[in-house]
């Protein structure tokens, strides 16, 4: 168990250190940003200017822009797209944010520090996980992502894809009022003819073999071909003959007979 710890905390710190994690040009542009918008060849239309309390921000033969909501790589297009409009040929534009506002991103559930969080700049989802100490033993494999703006989705991002594989696409940046949970790790109970019995902690893709060999594996005296499972339902509890391969989920308890030989 803490190797595996030691492996997602290498993880993390590699991840952290790559500047693809750092998606700057997705950053969510808002009120009180202050950024540095440059054409290139046209030096005269270099322009510092924090974005309004309406989200605009005024640019040279543009006028007042809105741009509140637009991540700075959508703000570029819609900046060359005025220029392009018969002002300028071939417009290239940049914008670098100078100052960043202050961003609340709320972290609960299993990390070791859970809080209300101010942020500056583009942060990354990893980045909020080590901000908050990173992950407590209890952490399960899902990660809920509520977002408030702008239309109040909600992510459900898998740990493993997350840390394990190194998924990029599972590191989103993070949007000024997101809120995020980090669930606690289901369990199952693996009783009988193991070597380990108890409660061992399982992941979406844990199936029946792999509970058993987490306990230990079959005793001799197992009979592992009459194994089930016991599952809470709403009725109550049912009891179905365990095939290895299947997926077992929380609360799930394996029981081991005894064979009669």
């Amino acid at each position: 168990m803490r190797c595996y710890y030691f492996v997602l905390t290498l993880v993390l710190v590699i991840a952290l250190g790559l500047p693809a994690m750092s998606p700057a040009q997705d950053y969510i542009l808002g009120s009180g940003d202050l950024l540095k918008i440059t054409v290139y060849g046209n030096d005269d239309l270099t322009t510092v200017a924090r974005v309004s309390g309406e989200g605009k921000v005024s640019f040279p033969l543009a006028g007042e822009i809105k741009i509140d909501g637009l991540s700075v790589r959508e703000v570029e297009q819609k900046i060359t797209k005025v220029l392009a409009d018969g002002l300028i040929i071939d417009p290239h534009v940049s914008v670098f944010v100078q100052e960043y506002r202050s961003k609340k991103v709320t972290i609960l559930g299993e990390v070791k520090k859970p809080g209300l969080y101010e942020l500056n700049g583009s942060v990354t989802l990893l980045e909020m996980i080590s901000r908050a100490e990173g992950l407590t033993e209890s952490a399960g494999d899902t990660i809920l992502v509520q977002r408030t703006k702008p239309d109040g989705q909600s992510l459900s991002i898998s740990l493993k894809e997350l840390m394990e594989k190194g998924d990029a696409a599972s590191n989103i940046s993070l949007q000024d009022g997101d809120s995020v949970f980090v669930a606690k790790s289901g369990f199952v109970y693996v009783l009988g003819e193991v070597q380990k019995p108890g409660a061992y902690k399982v992941d979406r893709d844990t199936t029946v073999m792999k509970a058993v060999a987490l306990a230990g594996g079959f005793t001799p005296k197992a009979s592992p071909g009459r194994t089930v499972i016991i599952r809470k339902s709403g009725s109550g509890e049912e009891k179905f003959k365990a095939n290895m391969s299947v997926k077992v989920i929380t609360d799930d308890v394996i029981s081991v007979p005894e064979s009669f030989f």
